[in-house]
């Protein structure tokens, strides 16, 4: 449902692991190739902070932030957000995202300051307590995570991952995947610098982190399996759907966007939402590049498949749905299906004009994968102007997340 990524377009714990020992750090894999920040652009961070003072009249003197903030940039290229600028400045950044139609619940984004945890074991340790409070028995949390920032001074942590949790892909000899091709090149990159898969590789096996530091370089953590919520996926009324084995993540933990508040870069940040069911339905496992399981229950439900206008596969991606939202139900996790959500949409929409804002929206995205003129926001036209503070598509954190192999730059 948090739907800003560059991923298919989509977004209860047991043990005991501790936020200091949460996983078990597998080697340093090459060095770090983490890079500064140039000095911050003084008119966006005045820019930002007048939208603070705007709409947290408490806040204090405008004009004595302006100041102190434009001497900490004139003195050191960049500025430090106080705690309320920073849940604020996420949050909002939220509100401003053109791909997520989950956006009514901006204000609820529980904002967690970790300003202060600069080595590879600390971050991946948080990461695993992200997971812990976001998954909350079930009863999906929005949460965000933020690290230190990119300075002038200092390259800040990097994670890999495109999610917390994404499942390997394994390519066999006669080419075919066992798991999610989309990510084999990491897979293989991963293996190659140690990482152990279970003896017994299956189509969800969940990859390790990995982490970036610019004194350590990047490390792999492996998840501790009893953080990582899974879902079996059934059918309400299809017994054989059990039998195909599928499972999903509990909640979607994006992890490779770089927020950006007032012209401050945080390029560790992962956050959550909750799953609108086509993510895992209509994309994760319909998209053909992806589980292409389509084809598979088209031909468990004995449909045609030899002319495309038998529409069997609008029939079988339905029936995939169905089971994604019925397991997820069943299994107490916190899910939304694409009509509800597109309603609620409006309903933010209307909020956000009524309170005289802008609120940027990219239509592909918004537009459910499945059905989409049966939703009422394939009806309409949308302001697409960009608004600030916001989340970016990070092309060095995708490229490494998808092939493994160090940023671009470096």
């Amino acid at each position: 449902m948090f739907r800003v990524s560059g991923d298919a377009p989509d977004s209860v714990f047991s043990g005991n692991a501790s936020a200091s020992q949460p996983t078990r750090r597998l080697r340093v894999v090459r060095p770090s190739s983490a890079r500064s920040a140039p000095p911050v652009d003084m008119a966006e961070a005045e820019e930002f902070l007048r939208l603070f003072h705007a709409e947290n009249r408490e806040s204090g003197s405008l004009q004595q932030r302006l100041d102190r903030m434009r001497y900490e940039v004139d003195t050191i290229g960049t500025y430090r957000h106080s705690q309320q600028e920073l849940t604020f400045g996420a949050q909002v950044a939220w509100r401003n995202s053109a791909r997520c139609i989950g956006r009514l619940y901006w204000r609820s984004l529980k904002v967690r300051d970790l300003r202060d945890v600069h080595t590879a074991s600390g971050v991946a340790a948080h990461c695993v307590q992200h997971l812990r409070m976001a998954t909350n028995n079930g009863k999906i949390r929005p949460v965000i995570s933020v690290f230190p920032p990119e300075t002038p001074q200092r390259p800040a942590p990097r994670i890999w991952n495109e999610q917390l949790v994404r499942y390997a892909g394994y390519q066999r000899p006669d080419g075919t995947v066992l798991g999610d091709p989309r990510y084999v090149r990491f897979t293989e990159a991963v293996l190659s610098f140690g990482w152990q898969p279970p003896l017994r590789r299956t189509a969800f096996d969940a990859l390790p982190l990995v982490v970036e530091t610019v004194d350590e370089g990047p490390h792999m953590f492996a998840l501790p399996p009893e953080v990582i919520e899974e879902v079996p996926v059934t059918h309400p009324e299809l017994p054989w759907f059990a039998e195909l084995g599928l499972r999903w993540h509990a909640v979607p933990v994006i992890s490779h966007m770089r927020l950006n508040i007032g012209g401050v870069p945080y390029p560790a940040a992962p956050f959550n939402g909750w799953y609108m069911g086509t993510e895992i339905g209509a994309r994760n496992f319909g998209d053909s590049d992806r589980y292409n399981l389509v084809p598979l229950v088209a031909e468990r439900l004995g449909l045609d498949t030899s002319r495309e206008d038998t529409l069997w596969r609008d029939r079988a991606l339905v029936e995939l749905n169905r089971a994604v939202l019925h397991s997820y139900q069943q299994a107490g996790v916190t899910i939304t299906d694409h009509h509800t959500e597109s309603k609620r949409f409006l309903t933010h929409l209307a909020k956000e004009e009524a309170a005289g804002r802008k609120c940027p929206v990219d239509w592909s995205w918004i537009v459910p994968p499945m059905s989409g003129s049966q939703t009422p926001v394939f009806h309409r036209y949308y302001d697409e102007d960009h608004q600030r503070p916001n989340f970016y598509i990070d092309e060095d954190a995708t490229h490494r997340a998808l092939n493994g192999g160090p940023p671009r730059f470096a």
